[in-house]
């Protein structure tokens, strides 16, 4: 045996072996790391009431998910718009939601760049006796031609995905690929430039758009999150607070009741 083999004996030996993928039934929760399912260390959604401002996009993506759940008919689904709107914190309180109201139904998440392992987390959950939210927080394309796998998976592939699961895709770009003028006027069929960009985004039967959040709207947040902490707080001081970060959003108000409570000396 000669060195190099010598050495890549000796690592293999010394090398941890990879840890069993966790039991698919157990958890509430996971993520999809080096293809397997890895349980979520704490899995604490925020309760479902508390997501304000967005009750049409709140009862579309709940009515799915417990369809989803209860082995019937459901769409994929793309959360698109602006950003710190709640679309992160919905996927996963409406799962918490129907866990709680006892449906079999747990979440996956999936990194952006793990998308190309999405068949084998297929098969990890094909025939299992549950339904499985596949999640794919902040996902985007700088061309077109990267998002042609996922449009393939998403429909059209040759191996049908397990009917226990469907994508839930959070965005800030509504068709998840930014549109490049320059490529639409020199493209000698410019319709079949724009098709290309919305090819992706049509393979979502549900689409839910968050826009931004006006001064009253951010208020009542803050005043919900606040009150389900026991702080109290000062109205001029949470606007103080949005207008220091440019922005009025639910994760800015969350972000303002951490803060008053750590002055409080409490945890949240």
């Amino acid at each position: 045996m000669d060195d190099i083999a010598r050495i890549a004996a000796a690592l293999e030996r010394i090398a941890p072996a990879p840890e069993p993928a966790a039991d698919a039934l157990a958890h509430p929760a996971y993520v999809w790391r080096d293809g397997g399912l890895v349980a979520a260390r704490a899995f604490a959604p925020l309760p479902l009431e508390l997501i304000l401002g967005v009750d049409a996009q709140r009862a579309a993506l709940l009515a799915n998910m417990e369809r989803l759940a209860a082995g019937h008919a459901a769409q994929d689904t793309l959360l698109w718009g602006a950003r710190g709107t709640g679309k992160s914190a919905l996927v996963k309180a409406s799962v918490g939601q129907v866990q709680a109201q006892g449906g079999a139904l747990a979440l996956v998440e999936v990194a952006p760049d793990q998308l190309g392992r999405l068949p084998a987390l297929f098969d990890s959950i094909a025939g299992v006796p549950r339904a499985f939210v596949l999640f794919v927080d902040d996902l985007g394309f700088d061309a077109a031609s990267d998002a042609r796998a996922l449009r393939s998976l998403l429909e059209g592939g040759a191996e049908a995905r397990p009917g226990n699961s469907r994508l839930v895709v959070t965005s800030n770009r509504r068709h998840l690929i930014p549109r490049d003028v320059h490529e639409q006027e020199n493209a000698i069929n410019p319709r079949d430039s724009i098709d290309d960009h919305l090819a992706l985004a049509d393979r979502f039967g549900l689409s839910l758009g968050f826009h931004v959040v006006d001064q009253p709207l951010y208020l009542e947040i803050v005043r919900s999150y606040a009150a389900a902490n026991d702080l109290p707080f000062d109205p001029s001081d949470a606007l103080l607070w949005a207008a220091r970060r440019g922005s009025r959003s639910g994760r800015v108000a969350w972000q303002y009741v951490v803060d008053l409570a750590g002055r409080a000396g409490k945890a949240v």
